[in-house]
This record gives C-alpha cells, sequence and structure tokens, in this order.
C-alpha cells in the first residue's frame, strides 16, 4: 500500500468519525457541553502549572543574573585595585 492510498484511507476514517459524532450530538444522545466543560477546567489547570513553572524559572535566571553581575564587578575592583 503507497502512501497516498495510506492517507486516503485516513481522510475517508476522519470523516466517518466526525460524521457519527455529528450525528450522535444533532440526536441529544451525546451531550457535548459538560464535556467541553471539562475539557476546558482541565486545559487551565496545565496553563496554571506551566505559568508557575515558568515563573519560577524566570525567578532563577535572574538569580544567576544577579550572581554574574556582581561577579563582574568584583572583577573590576580588584584589577582596579591592582
Amino acid at each position: 500500500m503507497n502512501d497516498g492510498m495510506k492517507c486516503g484511507l485516513w481522510f475517508l476514517g476522519g470523516l466517518a468519525v466526525g460524521a457519527l459524532g455529528v450525528v450522535a450530538v444533532s440526536r441529544g444522545k451525546l451531550d457535548f457541553k459538560p464535556l467541553a466543560a471539562d475539557l476546558l477546567s482541565r486545559g487551565i489547570d496545565v496553563k496554571d502549572a506551566l505559568l508557575s513553572k515558568v515563573e519560577s524559572i524566570k525567578e532563577d535566571v535572574e538569580d544567576l543574573t544577579a550572581e554574574a553581575r556582581q561577579a563582574v564587578e568584583k572583577r573590576k575592583a580588584s584589577k582596579n585595585a591592582a
């Protein structure tokens, strides 16, 4: 089976799954609202976790930058004293 045939079969499978989903939602057998709300709430949890991790990394980088600046100033002072 060549790549074109595989892509075509995946496309047709996606169409079939999409059509089944539309039929289930339109007939009311699948209540989409609670599922969407749960998915969004989990997404917000992930976003909050990532933002807290980014904030801690940012603080670490700021600390390292401050230490590097102090080391540069110390070297300059010792060089000027000599």
